[in-house]
């Protein structure tokens, strides 16, 4: 349970050192506090109020200020994890035009130029904005590894160099929530088919899934070393429990909501004089 004095992430931050991801359990739905899926709208539905108030000051405070912090949410998980979902219905509790959303996909012809954290640098959030990235420099330590895209010797150093740049990040007033959206085998099995036997979600199917699929052993080594690599106290990973989807997008909300709680927002002062304004407001 998630009560007053205990919080979502301590229940969901990945210890650090050595991961088995066959050690989680991805049906699991630690610390909610209710009854299960019957309850989970209307308690996703008060997480939202908060929410929108806590962003709304946040991007209030980064118009006014170009040095406030930002918030960067990265979502990591096997096809059919539930990515998109977290971001329509965790995500879109939130106005709009307080997040910057980049979805990364294979790198263009002119990104492949560039150092691999180039188009990641990119997208980053500005002052007061909450970023999401679908996708991030994770790829590049992940696909690239188990398709065999770059050496060994080149993917290998990217891990140090994704912690220095999180760290810098981190020390630049980024606060980052890093999820690992932790999908069974015979639950993504079970989306994918739901997939091809709704023609409403043929849109949704990409046969390259299955490809990926055949080598869920080797991706999920591929993650066990990246979730263990790149776990630091600037910016530890969370394991979400994905097979339950009204779970997992109260949770990514939950981790949200605790991170600008503990942000303590206040709104911005008044670059005026209030009461002059209000008399010239009055005689207009």
């Amino acid at each position: 349970m998630v009560g007053k004095n205990s919080s979502l992430r301590d229940l969901l931050r990945l210890p650090q050192g050595p991961v088995d991801l066959t050690s989680f359990d991805s049906g699991a739905a630690p610390g909610y506090p209710g009854k299960g899926k019957d309850d989970a709208p209307a308690r996703s539905e008060m997480i939202g109020e908060k929410l929108s108030e806590l962003q709304e000051r946040l991007y209030a405070n980064g118009r006014e200020n170009p040095d406030f912090p930002r918030v960067l949410v990265i979502l990591q998980g096997m096809d059919t994890s539930g990515k998109g979902g977290v971001i329509r219905h965790a995500i879109g509790m939130v106005d709009p035009q307080g997040i910057d959303l980049k979805a990364f996909k294979q790198p263009t012809e002119e990104e492949r130029k560039h150092h691999f954290l180039w188009r990641i640098k990119k997208a980053l959030p500005g002052p007061g904005m909450i970023g999401i990235f679908d996708r991030s420099q994770y790829e590049d330590v992940l696909v690239v590894r188990v398709e065999d895209l770059v050496p060994q010797e080149e993917w290998e150093k990217r891990y140090d160099q994704i912690n220095k740049f999180e760290a810098d990040l981190a020390g630049s007033g980024v606060k980052i929530i890093k999820c690992f959206l932790h999908v069974g085998h015979e639950e993504q099995k079970g989306r994918l088919l739901e997939r091809l036997q709704n023609p409403e979600k043929y849109w949704k199917y990409n046969p390259g899934d299955v490809d990926a699929r055949k080598k869920w052993g080797d991706y999920r080594e591929a993650y066990e070393v990246l979730l263990e690599q790149c776990n630091t106290d600037e910016a530890p990973w969370y394991v979400v429990p994905a097979d339950r989807k009204w779970y997992r997008n109260w949770a990514v909300a939950q981790l949200l909501l605790e991170t600008l709680e503990e942000m303590d927002l206040s709104w911005p002062a008044a670059d005026f004089d209030v009461a002059k304004e209000i008399e010239r407001v009055n005689k207009s």
